[in-house]
């Protein structure tokens, strides 16, 4: 990749889980009245035919690894586990009460903090309690994330006989130095164990998350895990840039210096050899930093052009309506975002005066909606169409396309008359090229950074 090109394009810039992105919601004015207008619309129009997806927040970690950016509570004592599952259950049944039928579950994801911080009975408790109030879709996908230290055989196998056929573990980096400066001691043997296991036990689909970028981490270090990677051969993972934002999550990103960081032209290197190799043994990049094996069904979602992405990441299978139970969760009814209280004290106690828990979220406009589909579109396929006549074409497109002459010039991008194609050379800038269509973005940015490097 030209260093020239990196130097240019890395800059600040969202990961576009939504858009509007998050700095562009709304506190002060969202309600949960608002949220419940949108989400029952959206539930009558896709219950029957899609179903719905569920995302449970389980918050809870037993130590602090330095290089995450997710909402967590750092605590050894388990007994916080039963309060937790009765507090999501509580949540769950006040949605229960306002959808106009029973919900058809196509998707459940369980998110973390750790997930497996939770005992494998409690987690029975958990879904039991979920699919006790609705029934699963004909064809249903439960996955789970699992970290490789804490995840036993009885937690896989629960999990399994509730109908989970999908686990990604967080893998990271197998360098000692590197697990050191994240805090996040974590052999090989402990992964391989649990990969193993998982295919023992039937799930279909095993995932590795790896991240490039990381504090200390090496070229060598990279092909290293790579390798080891490659020996377990997941059926799917991910290879991402990490996050680093020490200045929004404060002291959980500061166990290491800032010069400690692989930067620019190095980071991307990491990325580059990295997704060479994964190549070399049969992966398939299917969307951004995203790879999987020609069996797996996100490949084949690739192929077809059904591959959705939401606040849980990439998936197969696509619902307009996805709820988000738990503290800090998110929510999206594709005409409106809403976001629990982060705070768990603050999210027990509206759950206490039986109030859906959201704080904040944003009702998106007509041109909110035009915008995100074609982000969506070039985040999980590279190409976006639009009809000459339309309101896009006449009104918006003008506007956009005047953001897009040096992405064009670089070869990043190909645009005819009604689509736009990201080249070969320009997946590693989709997040750039996406910034251009974010009209919000080019009108108001935030005061602050907000978002980490692009590139």
């Amino acid at each position: 990749m030209s260093i020239s090109l990196v130097q240019k394009y890395n800059v600040p810039g969202p990961r576009y889980t939504s858009y509007p992105t998050v700095p562009y919601w709304d506190e002060s004015t969202f309600t949960s009245k608002k949220w419940q207008k949108t989400f029952i619309k959206s539930f009558q129009e896709s219950n029957t035919t899609e179903g719905i997806s569920l995302y449970i927040h389980l918050p809870f970690c037993e130590s602090l690894c330095t290089f995450c950016g997710c909402h967590k509570r750092i605590t050894k004592r388990h007994e916080v586990e039963n309060p937790y599952i009765e507090a999501v259950l509580k949540e769950w049944q006040l949605y229960c009460a306002l959808f106009p039928e029973k919900p058809i579950i196509r998707e459940i994801h369980l998110g973390g903090g750790t997930p497996t911080f939770f005992s494998p009975e409690n987690l029975k408790r958990l879904i039991t309690g979920i699919l006790s109030l609705s029934e699963k879709a004909k064809q249903y996908e439960f996955s789970f994330e699992g970290h490789p230290n804490n995840t036993t055989r009885a937690h896989l196998q629960q999990l399994y006989d509730l109908g989970f056929r999908r686990v990604s573990f967080g893998v990271q980096d197998y360098s000692e130095k590197v697990q050191t400066a994240i805090h996040r001691i974590q052999p090989f043997h402990n992964v391989a164990k649990v990969t193993f296991w998982a295919r023992e036990i039937g799930y279909t689909s095993i995932s590795h998350d790896l991240v490039f970028g990381l504090p200390f981490q090496t070229l060598a270090n990279v092909i290293d895990t790579i390798d080891k990677t490659n020996s377990l051969a997941p059926d799917r993972l991910a290879f991402y840039s990490y996050a680093h934002v020490p200045w929004i999550k404060g002291n959980g990103q500061r166990g290491f210096k800032d010069e400690d960081v692989p930067k620019d032209e190095a980071k991307r290197e990491l990325y580059e050899i990295g997704k060479e190799l994964l190549a070399q043994k049969g992966y398939h990049e299917i969307g951004m930093d995203h790879f999987a094996l020609a069996n797996d069904s996100m490949f084949d979602a690739f192929k077809e052009g059904k591959l959705h992405r939401n606040f849980m990441g990439y998936t197969a299978s696509k619902t307009q309506l996805m709820i988000g139970l738990g503290v800090s969760s998110i929510s999206d009814s594709w005409y409106a975002f809403a976001q629990n209280e982060k705070e768990l004290e603050t999210y027990y106690a509206r759950l206490a005066q039986n109030e859906l828990p959201v704080f904040r979220g944003h009702v998106l406009s007509d041109e909110d909606l035009i915008i995100r589909q074609h982000i969506l579109n070039l985040m999980c396929r590279f190409v976006t169409t639009w009809e000459n006549d339309s309101f896009y074409s006449k009104v918006l497109l003008p506007e956009i396309l005047s953001h897009m002459e040096e992405l064009e010039s670089d070869g990043l991008i190909e645009i005819t008359s009604n689509s736009l194609t990201v080249t070969e050379k320009g997946k590693p800038f989709v997040r750039n090229i996406c910034m251009a269509f974010d009209l919000r973005l080019k009108r108001k940015s935030p005061k602050t950074q907000l978002f980490s490097m692009t590139v």
